[in-house]
């Protein structure tokens, strides 16, 4: 792997991708959906440099590359945590117990079945 041929190159894809990026409204840079075709050429960009080095893809030097052009565009894009809560009690039980009454309700008509089986 020539690692110093591959770490020449990859700043053109960062370029290209940068130029495509100011015709973005800066905005919606959160918005995937926005520049997703943008992104994936940059990608194969990135691939197809670190291929032509000889280099495998991903590795260590071009995912600290893409994390770099990550912190120059996407440092605002914040994801929400969601804050999960369990159920009240009340649903909780009653989701855990629905369950196991089938389960009870199913072994009790096969075991039924299978002392009957004169009717079958």
């Amino acid at each position: 792997c020539n690692e110093s041929l591959m770490l020449e190159k990859l700043p053109a894809c960062g370029k290209s991708f940068e130029e495509v990026m100011k015709r973005v409204d800066s905005k919606k840079w959160c918005n995937l959906t926005e520049f997703i075709m943008y992104y994936d050429n940059f990608t194969q960009c990135t691939e197809r440099e670190a291929n032509n080095a000889s280099c495998f893809w991903p590795n260590p030097l071009a995912e600290g590359f893409i994390t770099g052009i990550h912190k120059q565009f996407f440092s605002n894009c914040t994801s929400e945590k969601v804050h999960w809560e369990d159920p009240p009690d009340e649903i909780l039980i009653t989701l855990i117990l629905i369950p196991v009454m089938l389960t009870c309700a199913m072994i009790a008509l096969v075991v039924w079945c299978s002392k009957r089986s004169d009717i079958l």
